[in-house]
């Protein structure tokens, strides 16, 4: 499944590096959308210091500010946001971005119940939102669709307060730029279908 995955993204990268990266004169950034002001239209990300799709690092500190391209026909579907950066499912963490900090916290959990290979069309997942919280039982359930994993966790009673946001992946965007901090294209990947139709 990941080999497949990977060829899908190699497809997609060749025309991408056309549009993106074979521009001299600019630049590309590329990482997961962790705030968004809809108003000022002002994206934050973390950067994905390794630009893997399989096994991305979202690592970069201080976060990214990039104002919207002014030209709407740049711009792509506005992102959604999350502060999840990593489930790591092997080591029973998450990585999560603390805005109050503006640094990484890692939150330890008991797991509870762990499917792997969980494609997004199983009944276990399509047509539901994620993450689902269950304040009685202090369990999150946490679906990576680029993990294909399903996973409840049982976390401490100080994080069950914090918004669902804080256990959300945020989009994963692509941006060129010329200027720091002013992007004059956005692509949203995780809300782009390169494959429609195909």
């Amino acid at each position: 499944m990941l080999k497949k995955r990977y060829w899908k993204f190699l497809l997609v990268a060749l025309p991408l590096a056309a549009l993106f990266g074979c521009v001299q004169d600019g630049k590309v950034d590329q990482g997961r959308v962790v705030a968004f002001d809809a108003d000022k239209r002002l994206v934050t990300i973390i950067r994905d210091v390794k630009m893997d799709p399989i096994h991305p690092q979202y690592s970069h500190l201080p976060p990214l500010v990039y104002e919207l391209p002014a030209d709407p026909a740049e711009t792509g579907p506005l992102p959604r946001v999350g502060r999840r950066l990593k489930l790591d499912a092997d080591n029973n963490q998450i990585v999560l971005f603390d805005p109050a900090t503006q640094n990484f916290k890692r939150v330890d959990f008991t797991p509870v119940e762990k499917i792997m290979n969980v494609n997004p069309d199983d009944a276990r997942v399509k047509g539901k939102k994620f993450p689902i919280i269950d304040r009685d039982k202090k369990t999150i359930t946490i679906y990576s669709s680029r993990q294909r994993i399903y996973e409840t966790v049982k976390v401490a009673d100080e994080y069950l307060a914090l918004p669902e946001s804080t256990w959300e992946a945020g989009d994963e965007v692509r941006i060129y730029y010329k200027q720091d901090g002013k992007s004059l294209r956005f692509m949203n990947l995780t809300q782009t279908d390169l494959f429609k139709g195909k």
